[in-house]
């Protein structure tokens, strides 16, 4: 089943590919504008998917989370194939979107963090599995 989970990324990439080629074209670039990402958000959106559907078995769980942890590596070492310096010296518009991009970034990380449930600290969380551990060897010893 490890191969599902590979063939999911599989599907992932080459529709995130097709849907930035896309994107290229309407944009009038003639390059893949952010197939990597829609990729990715591809494979998120189908992950949740497969967990509220109860489709998502052991295995596929493991060749998501194999390819999953490759993926980031990947993607860094794609983005610094790019030919940056040329981007800059195009003009000041690549500055004004990377750093309009950030600030947006910042600004929606910001955002959800007010507005959704505080979550556990890693202290309350092995607090919480200490006690369960504890209660569960005493009924076992009872």
């Amino acid at each position: 089943m490890t191969i599902s989970g590979v063939a999911l990324l599989a599907i992932c990439t080459l529709l995130g590919n097709y849907l930035g080629d896309l994107l290229g074209i309407a944009l009038g670039v003639k390059a893949n504008v952010g197939g990597v990402g829609l990729a990715m958000i591809l494979l998120i959106s189908a992950r949740i998917w497969l967990v509220k559907s109860g489709l998502f078995s052991h295995g596929l769980k493991m060749g998501v989370e194999l390819w999953g942890s490759l993926y980031i590596p990947i993607v860094v070492a794609m983005a610094a194939t790019q030919n940056v310096v040329a981007a800059v010296k195009a003009g000041p518009l690549v500055l004004i979107a990377g750093t309009g991009s950030i600030i947006l970034c910042f600004s929606a990380v910001a955002l959800i963090s007010r507005i959704g449930p505080k979550g556990e600290t890693m202290d309350e969380i092995e607090a919480r599995e200490a006690h369960e551990r504890d209660a569960l060897a005493a009924a076992k010893g009872a």
